[in-house]
């Protein structure tokens, strides 16, 4: 299993935009085969800074996801909204490993 970790650079005035980006890729990724964590947008902090995070199975698991994805009509949609909307200035993608595994149990004070 790898973690595709997707770091945005997003317009900071268009947060709303980027946050329904984020909704859709919350239906379309699960049903084309990965499994999101999540997408995480500014809070605190950085106004421009917003992350994607999900696993799967491989880089060869992933290429055959990305030809779904992109065949997928929210899919389609999304990817297009994106491109016209242009609230996205810059967007880096890393696959890394868990290393850490297996984890203690959590242990609240």
């Amino acid at each position: 299993m790898i973690t595709c970790f997707i770091r945005y650079e997003i317009d900071p005035f268009r947060k709303d935009a980027f946050a329904e980006y984020a909704r859709n890729w919350g239906q379309a990724i699960p049903r084309n085969g990965a499994d999101l964590i999540g997408y995480y947008g500014p809070h605190e902090g950085s106004a421009t800074t917003a992350y994607g995070v999900y696993n799967i199975e491989s880089l060869a698991a992933y290429e055959a996801y990305r030809a779904r994805l992109a065949a997928d009509p929210l899919g389609r949609e999304n990817y297009e909204f994106a491109r016209r909307e242009r609230f996205i200035v810059k967007e880096d993608r890393i696959f890394l490993k868990n290393v850490s595994a297996p984890h203690a149990k959590l242990v609240l004070p």
